[in-house]
């Protein structure tokens, strides 16, 4: 098996983990940086296991959903009520655990999707890690 890596940094996203006892029950943000780890067993055409020339879903995705948003659970009544009165102020991305673990699981999955997308069942996602700030970093991979 061989394996290759991108790295999607600096992605501006608050989030609010409501019932958190601490600090983190208030809206914050972090400066996120994604890396994704690919593998195949057979390179492509052109000796690649990826082609990170063609990962621009992957750029896409970000861009629509992460980029200057705010991740919150639906369980999170009272950040819920604001997003319903003011609807234009939030670029919301709900996740049920909006924490740097439920994320990372989170893009496993969509990363993974995308990628079978373009590529099939030639490369596959195995690994994804989440850096929410230089310190602090999760990483998931079944």
């Amino acid at each position: 098996m061989l394996t290759c890596s991108k790295t999607f940094p600096d992605i501006p996203l608050a989030h609010r983990q409501h019932q958190h006892p601490g600090p983190c029950r208030f809206v914050h943000g972090h400066s996120w940086t994604v890396r994704v780890t690919f593998a195949c067993s057979e390179l492509n055409e052109h000796g690649f296991v990826v082609d990170f020339g063609k990962l621009r879903s992957f750029y896409d995705w970000i861009d629509e959903h992460l980029d200057h948003g705010i991740m919150l659970s639906p369980s999170d009544t009272a950040m819920k009520g604001l997003v319903d009165t003011e609807p234009g102020l939030f670029k919301v991305f709900w996740l049920d655990e909006p924490s740097c673990e439920g994320l990372t699981k989170k893009l496993f999955e969509v990363f993974n999707g995308l990628l079978a997308e373009q590529e099939g069942d030639r490369a596959r996602v195995v690994r994804v890690e989440v850096w929410e700030d230089p310190r602090n970093m999760t990483t998931y991979e079944p």
